[in-house]
């Protein structure tokens, strides 16, 4: 009698959002009996986040960021998939799953493992005309949007950020860890992402005016939260009065994304997700976002979730600075999307096709 082994599903954590969203994502396939074999890069707070998770000593670091050069991103990432390759290899994976890693769908497509890619932004860029078998995108993308994909395309419900949003046990005690008083009114920022492809030098503007509305307020403290040390050095010379006046804090650790936001009375970010992440926990967020607007922030703005901030103009006119009420606690969030992403990849492992229905 032949003993069938449990299925290994690869999962690549390639950037700092996909530690928190591919958490549950695991835990429920790991409870299902499913063998995950993970990697990482480090690159932004990756291996802060692996840390901080719980997750380092599951996760094998393979690479890291090659900064904003193109060149360099395109030597790097094909280095990356040199050292995956032997080790994917070895472990022989029935699936390979990530949200958007290049090395991932390059080193899978060469080892002949298929591939399953999920995004929410329909304006990244490819792989080099690789495309995955499967992906998934949440429904809130329209049909008519070119999805590229060998076997099939999947919607799922909601937003990626309803994956993990009902994770969140929230912890007043990060006000006292940052040294905030709770006579403060707390702005969380975060900068935008000024070494991806899509980033927009417009934002770096709106940051400054931003941050310079905001440190005029004798009641307001901001919370900037930089994506790497590179970029958090940088800040720390171009804010330094403002830093020592203690109106600016930057976290010397990395600290829970979304209870700080929680604790927050409001949001301004120049990523998209900490965007959503805000505008599922209803806190009110101003995207200073200048890339292309995707379809999830066009419909978390046109559904008032999200205030786009486009000018200097608008820094003064569309922003608000006020206290927030809580309210009773956490709004509702159900596993639907989570769930939804979790049939989908067992269908496609047990049966290598897409589910009749979420």
């Amino acid at each position: 009698m032949t003993i069938q082994r449990p299925k290994k599903i690869w999962i690549d954590l390639d950037n700092s959002p996909h530690v928190p969203f591919f958490r549950p994502i695991i835990e429920e396939l790991d409870s299902r009996g499913y063998h995950i074999f993970l990697t990482g890069r480090d690159a932004y707070q990756v291996c802060e986040l692996l840390s901080f998770y719980g997750l380092s000593k599951k996760v094998k670091v393979v690479g890291r960021h090659w900064g904003k050069i193109r060149v360099l991103k395109i030597l790097g990432t094909l280095l990356r998939v040199i050292q995956l390759l032997p080790m994917i290899m070895i472990e022989k994976p029935d699936l390979a799953v990530s949200h958007g890693s290049r090395a991932m769908l390059l080193s899978s497509f060469v080892a002949g493992i298929p591939s399953l890619r999920l995004f929410d932004y329909e304006f990244t860029s490819g792989s080099g005309g690789v495309q995955a078998d499967w992906v998934f995108a949440p429904d809130l993308i329209p049909e008519s949007t070119r999805i590229d994909a060998r076997m099939g395309a999947m919607r799922y419900p909601g937003l990626k950020e309803d994956v993990y949003i009902s994770q969140l046990r929230p912890d007043h005690s990060i006000r006292t860890q940052l040294g905030l008083d709770e006579t403060d009114l707390v702005v969380t920022v975060r900068p935008p992402a000024t070494e991806a492809h899509y980033h927009n030098s417009e934002a770096e503007g709106l940051l400054k005016g931003v941050l310079d509305l905001l440190t005029q307020r004798p009641d307001v403290r901001v919370v900037l939260v930089p994506r790497n040390e590179s970029q958090a050095q940088t800040l720390r010379m171009q804010w330094s009065t403002c830093i020592a006046d203690r109106k600016i804090l930057i976290p010397e650790h990395v600290v829970n994304g979304l209870n700080l936001i929680w604790f927050s009375d409001l949001v301004v970010s120049g990523g998209r997700t900490m965007n959503r992440e805000a505008a599922a926990l209803g806190v009110p967020v101003y995207s200073i976002f200048r890339g292309k607007i995707g379809a999830v922030d066009r419909y978390l703005a046109e559904k008032g979730r999200l205030t786009l901030i486009e000018s200097l103009e608008d820094i003064r006119t569309k922003i608000v600075i006020k206290r927030r009420t809580q309210g009773q606690g956490l709004p509702m969030k159900s596993s639907a999307a989570r769930d939804c992403i979790v049939e989908g990849i067992v269908s496609i492992v047990e049966h290598q096709c897409l589910p009749t229905h979420c």
